[in-house]
């Protein structure tokens, strides 16, 4: 089998929907399972929704609106039957999320956040489904958390291989074309997870894994993978081929193309992953494999925004040894903190973190208990693997660096 995953920015419209179609047409689309993401910005629209749950209600009904008239309009410029059966169908599901806003007890934002969060995918694949139907492409439409199942860590849950592996083996017809959801799971509950932001990717590499596919297809609005992100940096370079272990590097420090959990488990069934874009689908892209060498070698760029840097010293400026190093950890821990950078002296432990949960004024209140602490909000951090010096005087000009430290491959400096 083969694996494609096609992101929100392919299927954002009518026309990219249609231009799905015609990627499938291109390049073939027999045993195929499809992986796609909510649509468009459909995720940042109902994060808006949930923030209007727990924060403003009376916006709540606004918020609801703009996602289902975003998603009615597609489904009118796709289905000129408008007694389609598709219509009740999304009806139905945008129906099934409002019951759960008004029944909903649980005041838990990061359960709701699952629960809400999901209906992007369900409703874009919905619609997908329904419309290569409706131009005869036979189609399977399959609900990924029947097969998917993870423990109730909401918003990073963790896969339980054994039973995807066995839910996938056993109640997937695979000589079908098939179409899921990204980025969702089910708790042993049947609750609704979620893999985690861009976790679409991730999807399809756990499918690839249970289906020993062949290959995974990720189609992006990009040539393939770049040696920086065309957002924030200039001249821009194709990457041809990744070893699966550069490709886990680059993910590790942020590289926003590939979800850093999707490579383990193709690396370790050696199954080729590809980046191609979806405007011209006949391009070879970027191959992720069984490389020794990135090709063409040269630096690759990463920037992590809104990140905070903190600076810990004991209270009677002892040395910061391995017990409070320990401490400092169980408290990262305790309050989900992402370490992105950690640098040590003597006397002083330094970190650059990212604050997914709003935890940092908790976190600063537990740390000042225990240490001396300093820190800088809306810092940056960039990393350069395969730095050279041209590269680090590119990032560090104009710039006030506040921390920097380099490894053989790895040049990081936080900067304000």
């Amino acid at each position: 089998m083969q694996i494609f995953k096609f992101g929100g920015a392919s299927v954002k419209d009518a026309n990219g929907v249609k231009n799905l179609v015609s990627v499938l047409n291109q390049v073939g689309y027999k045993n195929t399972l499809i992986v796609v993401s909510a649509m468009g910005k459909t995720t940042n629209a109902l994060e808006l929704v949930i923030n209007n749950y727990f924060n403003n209600e009376n916006e709540l009904d606004n918020a609801l609106m703009e996602v289902k008239n975003y998603h009615n309009q597609i489904i009118k410029q796709l289905f000129t039957d408008k007694t389609h059966s598709v219509f009740n169908n999304i009806a139905a599901l945008f129906k099934a999320l409002n019951l759960f806003l008004t029944t909903n007890t649980s005041n838990n934002y990061s359960f709701v956040y699952d629960q809400v969060i999901g209906y992007g995918e369900l409703v874009s694949t919905t619609i997908i489904s329904h419309y290569l139907n409706y131009i005869g492409i036979k189609n399977n439409w399959i609900d990924a958390r029947n097969y998917i199942k993870t423990d109730n860590y909401y918003r990073q849950a963790k896969v339980n291989w054994q039973t995807t592996e066995q839910q996938i083996n056993t109640n997937l017809n695979k000589s079908d074309l098939n179409i899921t959801q990204g980025f969702l799971g089910s708790d042993s509950k049947n609750f609704t997870t979620s893999l985690g932001r861009e976790g679409s990717d991730y999807t399809a590499a756990i499918f690839a894994y249970c289906l020993n596919a062949k290959s995974v297809t990720i189609w992006k609005d990009v040539p393939g993978i770049l040696n920086a992100d065309p957002r924030y940096f200039e001249n821009t370079s194709l990457l041809n081929q990744i070893s699966y272990n550069e490709a886990i590097e680059l993910a590790f420090y942020g590289a926003s193309v590939i979800h850093p959990k999707t490579l383990q488990p193709l690396q370790r069934k050696e199954i080729p992953l590809y980046v191609k874009s979806f405007l011209n689908p006949q391009e070879n892209g970027t191959k992720i494999g069984k490389h020794k060498m990135l090709q063409p070698f040269l630096p690759c760029f990463i920037v992590k925004h809104n990140q905070i840097l903190i600076s810990i010293s004991s209270l009677d400026f002892s040395y910061i040894v391995e017990e409070n190093i320990s401490a400092i950890f169980s408290i990262l821990h305790q309050f989900k903190i992402k370490v992105n950078l950690t640098q040590n002296s003597a006397i002083s432990f330094s970190i650059c973190i990212e604050d997914l949960y709003d935890n940092f004024d908790e976190l600063l209140h537990q740390l000042k208990a225990k240490f001396k602490i300093k820190f800088n909000k809306n810092v940056s951090l960039y990393t350069i693997r395969h730095y050279n010096n041209d590269a680090i005087k590119q990032i560090e000009k104009g710039k006030t660096v506040l921390l920097k430290q380099l490894t053989q491959q790895t040049f990081q400096v936080v900067t304000k």
